[in-house]
């Protein structure tokens, strides 16, 4: 009988695993993507394979680099998740998402209105 409670937990912790890791991933990668496409680092990128006529070298590079961003990114994430509840760490980061948001659209109005 303990060994038939201890296969269905592991049943359900498998399966609760296997999807959040599947969401997890799909998300991320979507979002990153998203983010990155026509932004500066891609038109950088893009210059300097012009310039340079050797794109795979450059893409190791550009790669490299991506990576050891998105670790930094996880790293001081994961700190941060260590350190804070996750209810307040949501309620300050939609605080900080909301004024960077105000902050841009009140500098895109003054700068509307100069022109």
């Amino acid at each position: 009988m303990g060994q038939t409670n201890s296969n269905s937990k592991q049943k359900i912790s498998e399966s609760e695993d296997s999807v959040p890791f599947f969401s997890i991933l799909i998300t991320s990668f979507s979002t990153i993507f998203l983010a990155e496409l026509g932004d500066k680092t891609q038109l950088a990128t893009l210059i300097l394979s012009a310039q340079s006529g050797r794109p795979l070298i450059i893409f190791i590079g550009a790669a490299l680099a991506l990576i050891t961003t998105s670790l930094l990114g996880v790293l001081i994430g994961q700190w941060i998740a260590n350190k804070l509840p996750r209810q307040r760490f949501t309620i300050i980061s939609g605080i900080i998402m909301l004024s960077l948001g105000i902050y841009l659209v009140t500098q895109s109005f003054i700068d509307f209105m100069r022109n």
